[in-house]
């Protein structure tokens, strides 16, 4: 299946949790923790196994799902748990996971920045970067940055759906599709 048609799919599950969770004073914080839980559980190999027997009914799925994480989950959390089983949806869960993250970012006026470098950036200029960023996106913005040397110079800023590429190899790569 598609990415995005996995995220379509994904989508109204995801709205549905956020909205549940938005009914409750700590749901957000809640949601995510037990929306994180499922997901790295389905994710997980032999979890993901299990859960791909054919020979295994929808109830089947849930109860093991809703085994594997104890009482991590709410009741509210176990009846979600039990929708997606039965509707052969618990391998949405990373997506759906992935969405709530981004409701709840866009809620709290929140996004995360991943920065990468040719070189290690310091805490000043990082800084510098997150009070420009602030500004211009209306957003308190949560950063992690990475060093990758291939890049020969320069940084990619990723966030959401916004990628800036200022990199030299970057650059170099599109004076070469321009070239040919």
């Amino acid at each position: 299946m598609a990415e995005a048609e996995i995220t379509t799919i994904a989508r109204p599950y995801a709205r549905a949790a956020f909205s549940v969770a938005l009914d409750d004073a700590s749901g957000l914080a809640s949601w995510s923790r037990m929306l994180k839980l499922l997901s790295a559980a389905v994710s997980t190999g032999r979890v993901r196994q299990a859960l791909g027997n054919p020979r295994l009914t929808t109830v089947q799925e849930a109860s093991l799902l809703l085994e594997i994480m104890g009482e991590e989950l709410s009741d509210k959390g176990k009846n979600f748990a039990t929708v997606l089983a039965e509707y052969g949806r618990i391998s949405l869960l990373p997506t759906i996971y992935e969405l709530f993250e981004l409701m709840k970012a866009h809620h709290e006026k929140t996004m995360d920045v991943s920065l990468t470098s040719a070189f290690e950036i310091s805490d000043e200029d990082t800084q510098k970067l997150a009070t420009a960023l602030k500004k211009r996106l209306q957003r308190d913005i949560h950063f992690s940055s990475t060093v990758d040397k291939s890049l020969l110079g320069g940084v990619i800023i990723r966030t959401e759906d916004i990628v800036i590429d200022n990199s030299v190899r970057g650059k170099l790569e599109k004076l070469a599709q321009a070239l040919s």
